[in-house]
């Protein structure tokens, strides 16, 4: 098997973001195919961040990333940060959303019948639960277990949500990685 040269330039978060977000985007474009001459064939947990390396090298972006096209090894990916990520700031970095339902909410007590954290039923009696669960086992060989649960009769039980909440000055950074990819 050979080897290719590759370049690609992504966005995220952290380093491992903008990673995740290249071998993503390979995946999608080229498949699966550990020989398929791009990013997603490299060793993730061996990017070398060259950085510090480039900004002290005085080198222009395309001369360094020559300098190093002899330097690396088959599935090596090395990573340059074109535009520093900003996080947020902010003391609060989140936002609460409350779900008000109108209404009085009524709770019920119900029999749920698992088998191996699968939710096979619920039932209104335990001895309604206990057949069910009976009938599973016998059919199936697979123990089953039977739970009292206390369950909102209608209604949503979603009372609020957290979401993050971006700041105006927050942003993605910008990686270019290169290095050899199995083909």
């Amino acid at each position: 098997m050979g080897a290719s040269f590759f370049r690609t330039t992504h966005r995220g978060r952290t380093l491992s973001d903008a990673y995740k977000n290249a071998v993503d985007d390979a995946v999608y474009e080229h498949g699966n195919d550990p020989y398929n001459g791009t990013i997603s064939t490299t060793t993730g947990f061996s990017v070398l961040d060259k950085t510090k390396d480039f900004k002290a090298s005085g080198k222009s972006l395309q001369e360094y990333v020559d300098s190093w096209v002899e330097s690396g090894g088959k599935r090596q990916c090395f990573a340059i940060c074109l535009d520093e990520p900003k996080v947020n700031s902010s003391k609060i970095k989140s936002k609460v959303e409350h779900v008000v339902s109108p209404g009085t909410k009524k709770w019920v007590l119900k029999y749920t019948v698992y088998s191996y954290d699968i939710k096979l039923g619920s039932y209104s009696t335990k001895g309604d639960a206990v057949k069910a669960a009976r009938a599973h086992t016998e059919r199936s060989l697979q123990s089953t277990t039977i739970v009292m649960e206390k369950v909102l009769e209608k209604g949503s039980t979603t009372v609020a949500r957290v979401v993050y909440k971006r700041s105006v000055n927050e942003k993605d950074g910008r990686w270019m990685f290169f290095g050899w990819a199995a083909e």
